[in-house]
Formats: C-alpha cells, structure tokens, sequence
C-alpha cells in the first residue's frame, strides 16, 4: 500500500458516511476482522521489526506504546474493549491521559463492563454491543493499536498499525459498529439479584429450553420455588416472555452469547 495517499474522513463524516441500512453489514465486518487481524499477525508476531505499516510488540512494550498513542491525540479517540481485564484497565488508564478537546468514544461488550462499570459510567461517550469484539484503540485516524490476545486470554501482546489505507478502513469499521452500539445510558445496571450464581444457573436453564420440572430438580429446588425465581427474574429484566428475558440476560452480560 505504500505510495498510495488517502484523505481520512473526520469523525463527523464518518458518523454521516454510514447509513444506518448498511450498519450491519459494517458491524459483521468489524467482527469478521478480529480472525482476519489475528491471522496475519500470526505470521509475523515473532518479528521485533515493522512489516507492511505493522509493528508488533511484546507485553514489556504494549503498556509504553499505548501511552504515547493516547498522550499524542489531537482529535479523536475511539476504543472497542473486549472483557480482558487486564486490556480493559490498561486502556482507560491511559484515557484520563488524553488532551484536553480530543473526543474519545468507547465501545465495548457486556463483558468488559462487567470489569470496570463505575468507570465507564463516568465516560462522556459510552456504548454498548452486545457481540464479540476484537481490542482496538484508533488515534486521530492514523494509527491503531491492537490487542493480540483472544477472549479470556493472558496474551498481552498487541501491534500498532500505521498504514493510512489500514487505519482508515478501520476507522470506517469501527463508525459502523458504534452506530449500531446502545448508549451506556440507556443500558440499566443488573440489581445485585440478578448478577448471583443462582440467577445465572436458573438463566442457563431457561436457555437450554429444559422443562421447569427438569430445571428445578438439576438446581436441586422445587418446581414451585424455581417457578417463583423465573418470575422474579423476568420482572427484574422486564421481561414479558423467558425468551426476551433471555435476549436482555445476554445484553447485560448476565450469560454470554452462544454461537
């Protein structure tokens, strides 16, 4: 890609360039990117050197260079976290760091606000997509940095990508699955009753389709006490159906989503 210049859309245009009839279709191609990402990094993730726009790091540098990134924003911020705990802290460690007038917009899946809710909560711009997402932080359209790991991994490794055509593509990426993302705001925080490993066995069984007598005796309960629970779950998720209940579990990260 290199010789070839493009002209970066600002963040206005980019929010106006996706039509919300093709956010899905961008949203499904962010997703898509993470094995994509992922993939060409494999071939390359023990060379310390720069290959094609892509530098790849160790976990001793990942730390430092996200920083710096943040630190030397001008205009936009835009983050997806994943419910790493340890990519989740380290990048909204570094958000307080950024100057004064620069946007910062975060995206991220149940999971990783279950990791740190207070602090995202106190994020002017917050939304949340109840997929998969792949660890991103993009700078003013022209770097991004990338984590490496897959979901639940201690893998701290990451790249930072600095190919304008590469960054601009993502950027574009990432505008699509914000617009597809709820505000934080909209987003009801689960009651204490609802995050107990109770609720969540109960939750299980509800998706698993299995009868209330079967449910009740595998949670060693009686069918008129599990019954009583599946009531006052629905009504704390506000559901008419167990089938919505089940839709909202997974939109608070109450149980993950099956594939």
């Amino acid at each position: 890609m290199a010789g070839i210049a493009f002209d970066l859309p600002t963040d206005v245009e980019l929010e106006e360039s996706v039509p919300r009839g093709h956010a899905a279709r961008l949203e499904q191609t962010l997703l898509q990117a993470r094995a994509l990402i992922e993939s060409t990094m494999s071939l390359h993730r023990r060379r310390p050197a720069t290959v094609s726009g892509v530098t790849h790091m160790d976990a001793e540098v990942t730390a430092e260079t996200l920083e710096r990134l943040v630190r030397g924003a001008r205009r936009s911020v835009n983050v997806a976290l994943t419910g790493s705990v340890g990519f989740v802290e380290a990048v909204l460690r570094r958000l307080v760091q950024v100057p004064s007038g620069v946007t910062v917009r975060v995206l991220c899946n149940p999971a990783a606000l279950e990791v740190a809710p207070a602090r995202l909560r106190a994020l002017p711009a917050v939304r949340v997509l109840r997929h998969e997402l792949c660890g991103i932080v993009v700078v003013d359209g022209t770097a991004a940095f990338l984590r490496l790991g897959t979901e639940g991994s201690a893998d701290d490794r990451a790249a930072v990508v600095t190919d304008r055509a590469a960054v601009s593509t993502l950027q574009l990426l990432y505008a699509g699955a914000w617009s597809r993302g709820r505000r934080l705001v909209d987003h009801p925080e689960p009651s204490p009753r609802l995050r107990s490993e109770l609720t969540r066995r109960i939750l299980e069984q509800l998706r698993s389709g299995r009868t209330d007598a079967t449910a009740a005796c595998a949670l060693q309960v009686s069918l008129r006490t599990y019954r009583r629970h599946v009531a006052e779950i629905m009504r704390e998720l506000d559901a008419s159906s167990r089938f919505q209940a089940g839709v909202r579990a997974v939109e608070l990260g109450l149980l993950h989503e099956t594939r």
